[in-house]
């Protein structure tokens, strides 16, 4: 049964039905030997670069494409227009109003958590700040 597992092609695959059938020391060898043993190695592989924000982090494998999605207050975070500053959202985490179905981005998922525990307040702090901040000169 060993022998069978060698011959398949997938190294993770391998590991892991080594692993089922002979116990956990076969998984530990085979995973050295199979692939890189850190996250950032991982992603250097694939072409991510760690210190690279934009394309860092679990969620950003689901970012949709540049200028797919507009939200309101031109893709910015309501919760940070809230408290008087723009920061710009990609929209992979966002929500949609269910009365007027108006679309708004989060610039993270603690930003969207918060939001939601008062929507109503946070936009209506957002529309008054949005109007200040782009009246300004």
């Amino acid at each position: 049964m060993v022998a069978y597992f060698a011959m398949l092609s997938n190294p993770a695959l391998r590991a892991v039905l080594l692993a089922v059938s002979t116990g956990s020391a076969a998984l530990a060898a085979t995973t050295a030997q199979s692939g890189p043993a850190d996250l950032a190695t991982a992603a250097a592989e694939h072409g991510a670069k760690t210190s690279d924000a934009a394309h860092s982090g679990i969620w950003k494998a689901a970012t949709p494409p540049s200028g797919s999605m507009h939200g309101e207050f031109k893709n910015n975070d309501p919760v940070g227009l809230a408290a008087g500053a723009k920061i710009p959202a990609d929209c992979s985490l966002n929500w949609i109003d269910p009365d007027f179905k108006k679309l708004y981005c989060f610039s993270s998922a603690t930003s969207l958590v918060y939001f939601l525990e008062s929507p109503r307040a946070f936009l209506a702090r957002a529309r008054k700040n949005w109007v200040r901040l782009n009246t300004r000169g």
